[in-house]
């Protein structure tokens, strides 16, 4: 048996390009690993330091009663935002400097020892990381296995890369389980906007990953190949939520699709939900349904208002620009809130842009001003700037963002600052 501690940190955003919600969601790839772990036999400790807002004297203080033989740190907050994690590793180096002497081995995952593992492996000052979809290769390292493909770590005075990302299978996924004090915190209704909370609010995962590749989205290394759990499990799973006294459930997927036998079993449990999706792919009468089942927000990932912005962003999409905008109406005639994202690119015309979040407003319909693209290491966009990304990637992509905009968008609450001035530095 193997003593096991998973911790979230306790996320401080200040000063960052990050474009994910800043609240607290439940840490799902850390539930998803305490199940399998807990399940072969392991004894485990979550600490959700940002749900529990724990200081890292609290946290050292849980660990030494716990006495871990390994401590596991993530990179990102939750699994909904690893496509869009803080690019700095300030809060993780931080909480692994706290805890480097509290267990035998610490292992870091995320998004950036996915994508750039040696330099996360450096900066985290960390034995292992683990690259790409965690949970099963955090239970083979609490088994005592080391010799598997997507790990990272030292060997002497060198670095070993084992492989490459990996992923699990996720549909046999079974139901999750958490602690009752989690939920009675979550607080926080993600992306939620046409009711103030009542109850507590949740996350679940139905599907992982995405059957486009467009260019901006950094999933290649992680969450990449489409896969969905069976319905029953996912309600299952809700139905446990329900108990707890949640009344609002996000689905953290990449893409939400169309689930006929989903929206059904949705529709009699009587929750409200959110989504982010492609509304090209909804077709009336399922955006009735979805209505009917209980969603009160859709995420709709537009883009570009141009069918050159759209090819550009390798979007795929079939419909026009007026065909889209009749679908979001549509989807608003059943869902209180949606929202259309767009992207900053140059073949939209920004008068233009304007006009139609104006126009998309007056039918009720969001459209946020358009967010200047981040070149995230591990994305198509990346790649096609600088190629596949070394040690420097994250450095590269933040010093790029910063000097092409003198303006942000709505959705950032400040200027981010240079990455060298968020990460604590370390010796080269």
């Amino acid at each position: 048996m193997t003593r096991v501690a998973l911790i979230n940190p306790n996320w401080d955003f200040s000063g960052s390009i990050y474009f994910g919600c800043r609240s607290a969601h439940l840490p799902l790839e850390l539930g998803i690993s305490e199940h399998y772990l807990k399940a072969a036999g392991h004894k485990t400790l979550l600490l959700d330091a940002h749900m529990f807002d724990l200081s890292l004297v609290e946290i050292e203080a849980e660990l030494r009663a716990f006495g871990p033989d390994l401590v596991v740190v993530t990179t990102a907050p939750t699994y909904l935002f690893w496509r869009c994690a803080p690019p700095e590793l300030r809060v993780p180096q931080q909480l692994a400097l706290a805890v480097r002497d509290l267990a035998p081995v610490l292992v870091a995952i995320g998004p950036h020892g996915s994508t750039t593992p040696r330099a996360a492996l450096k900066k985290l000052g960390v034995d292992i990381v683990v690259m790409g979809e965690c949970e099963i290769s955090l239970l083979r390292l609490a088994n005592g296995e080391r010799e598997f493909a997507g790990l990272c770590f030292a060997e002497g005075a060198s670095v070993q890369v084992n492989g490459g990302p990996q992923a699990v299978d996720f549909k046999d996924q079974p139901p999750l389980r958490w602690p009752d004090e989690m939920i009675r915190r979550h607080h926080h209704h993600h992306h939620r906007f046409e009711a103030e909370p009542l109850a507590p609010g949740a996350e679940v995962e139905a599907s992982r990953g995405c059957p486009y590749s467009c260019t901006f989205c950094a999933k290649d290394n992680f969450r990449n190949a489409y896969r969905k759990r069976p319905p029953v499990i996912i309600l299952d799973e809700i139905d446990r939520l329900r108990e707890q006294g949640i009344e609002y459930v996000y689905f953290i997927d990449e893409i939400f699709l169309p689930n006929r036998e989903l929206l059904e079993g949705l529709r009699t449990r009587g929750l409200k939900f959110g989504v982010q999706t492609r509304i090209d792919l909804w077709k009336p009468d399922m955006l009735a349904l979805l209505g009917n089942a209980g969603c009160v927000s859709i995420e709709a990932g537009i883009e570009s208002l141009t069918v050159e912005g759209r090819a550009a962003l390798a979007k795929n999409c079939k419909m026009t620009t007026d065909q889209l905008a009749e679908r979001l109406v549509e989807a608003r005639r059943h869902v209180p809130f949606v929202q259309a994202n767009l992207i900053e690119v140059p073949e939209d015309d920004d008068p233009v842009v304007q006009r139609w979040r104006h126009q998309m407003q007056d039918a009720g319909v969001w459209a946020n001003d358009p967010v200047p693209l981040y070149p995230y290491p591990g994305s198509p966009d990346y790649r096609k700037l600088w190629g596949e990304p070394d040690d420097f990637a994250w450095e590269r992509a933040h010093q790029y963002y910063l000097a092409l905009f003198d303006q942000f968008s709505d959705v950032q609450n400040e200027r981010p600052v240079p990455l060298d001035s968020l990460e604590l530095q370390v010796a080269p």
